[in-house]
């Protein structure tokens, strides 16, 4: 059971901003946050994802306390008008580590990683490796959003720790083989987005229309689900739980209620889960292009 639940890392994005289509209680409270960041030390959860984009995230676990945590942040996107990458990465970095209370952490990625693909890129990675040089983080990385967005960093840059998409709609690092090359190559791995920002989650009654373009994808899953006398939740943790490559699933949560409920799913049982989704239009998949719809 140890070994079950520290798989998991808690996603702080709610902590700091009213985020997620699912979401309908708002910013978690700070109190709220003691309740969920005590129960997962409780259940040996010990990792933390945030980003200086993340609102008041960092602030708040700050204030809350993070000492017993391994902590993950990343730098926001690097500004066009800026002309010191130095200067701006290590006080983008210093006041992350203020507002966290921190002297170092775990690990830090780049939010907008094609940074490093740019004029610049050699130099902005060359200040991540002084700071892991340093000792001011022992791993550093990428949040990314596809295989194709990962392929080309790879080819000229050696990371530590990739973060990226992974739930019953998005396969692409299953089924591409990377996720795998990855784990070959003892880049650790981070699944984010795995309920898709509770889209995955929602009931037929409550998902928006915008979404009803998918339909057929939703009703097979829907249909499989109550064959399987399984829940939506079972399913979206189960399927990115038994992937191999996936070093840490990154889950949302907004009360101690909701980590309770996604800790019961995670120890449930719940067999190969088919594919739904056929990849055709990849606008369902990518939240950031929701707006399009």
């Amino acid at each position: 059971m140890m070994k079950l639940f520290s798989k998991l890392g808690i996603g702080t994005v709610q902590f700091g901003l009213d985020y997620g289509v699912a979401n309908s209680s708002g910013q978690t409270s700070e109190h709220e946050v003691r309740e969920i960041m005590n129960f997962s030390l409780q259940n040996h959860i010990d990792t933390l994802d945030t980003a200086i984009a993340y609102g008041q995230s960092e602030r708040v676990l700050g204030d809350v306390g993070i000492d017993h945590w391994k902590v993950v942040t990343k730098l926001p996107n690097y500004p066009n008008d800026c002309i010191d990458v130095d200067e701006w990465v290590n006080e983008q970095f210093s006041q992350s580590l203020t507002r966290l209370k921190q002297k170092r952490v775990y690990a830090l990625l780049l939010h907008r990683p094609s940074d490093l693909l740019t004029n610049y890129g050699e130099t902005l990675y060359k200040c991540l490796s002084d700071l892991k040089s340093n000792g001011l983080i022992e791993k550093l990385g990428v949040s990314v959003y596809s295989p194709s967005e990962l392929s080309p960093i790879l080819d000229r840059f050696d990371v530590d720790l990739v973060q990226a998409p992974v739930n019953i709609f998005d396969r692409s690092f299953e089924i591409s083989g990377l996720g795998e090359k990855l784990k070959e190559s003892g880049i650790e791995f981070h699944a984010r987005s795995i309920f898709l920002q509770g889209l995955l989650l929602m009931k037929a009654e409550s998902r928006p229309e915008k979404f009803s373009k998918w339909n057929k994808s939703f009703e097979a899953l829907d249909k499989w689900l109550a064959i399987n006398n399984k829940t939506a939740l079972e399913a979206a943790l189960k399927y990115v739980d038994q992937l191999s490559f996936v070093d840490k699933l990154i889950v949302g949560v907004n009360s101690k209620v909701n980590l309770e409920q996604i800790l019961a799913a995670l120890g449930s049982s719940c067999g190969d889960i088919p594919v739904f989704y056929d990849y055709e239009d990849l606008r369902l998949i990518t939240p950031s292009r929701w707006s399009e719809l």
